[in-house]
């Protein structure tokens, strides 16, 4: 079985990153597993044209389809993203909305294969958790227009620095044995 593990960040070498880094090697015992950062793909903003809701295909060609590519090939799907604005990074958000094509919300629409299981880890620096369990829901979201089972999410807070990420180990650890 495949497991991706995507760096929604265009950090790659801060906290996200080091998280990453822990889940593609609690999952490598078990997976075929493969990490990937948002900024190793290149991709335009959405159009809204519409033109997918149709076609099931995008007017642009860029890297879109080669991360989900990606998605394809893998069973187990983990999104690790830090809060940006209490949101997802702008470059996942751009991504999500590029998934359109593959988006349940229109027929006809792309698919990708069924069966695969979805998790999220969301980091932020402030202490409050309602703003991970937004997050959260954003991925949650965004999996299931793809149809993909959400299975669950780790949320923690008061993570700035990638050297915070050491005391929260143990946590992510724990969250890995249960995918």
């Amino acid at each position: 079985m495949n497991a991706l593990v995507i760096n929604c960040s265009p950090v790659r070498t801060g906290a996200t990153a080091e998280i990453v880094r822990i889940v593609s090697e609690q999952l490598s015992d078990r997976y075929n597993t493969k990490s990937v950062c948002i900024d190793d793909y290149r991709f335009g903003f959405c159009k809204g044209c519409r033109s997918c809701h149709t076609t099931a295909e995008c007017v642009q060609h860029d890297d879109v389809d080669k991360l989900m590519g990606e998605f394809e090939k893998a069973d187990i799907i983990v999104a690790v993203s830090p809060s940006y604005w209490a949101d997802v990074p702008g470059q996942f958000k751009a991504f999500i909305d590029r998934c359109t094509p593959w988006s349940n919300t229109h027929e006809p629409h792309k698919k990708i294969p069924s069966g695969k299981k979805g998790y999220a880890i969301v980091l932020r620096t402030g202490p409050g958790m309602k703003e991970c369990e937004k997050i959260i829901g954003t991925i949650e979201h965004f999996y299931g227009h793809l149809e993909i089972g959400f299975r669950g999410g780790l949320g923690l807070c008061s993570v700035e620095y990638k050297e915070a990420v050491a005391g929260r180990k143990d946590e992510i650890e724990a969250f890995c044995r249960a995918i």
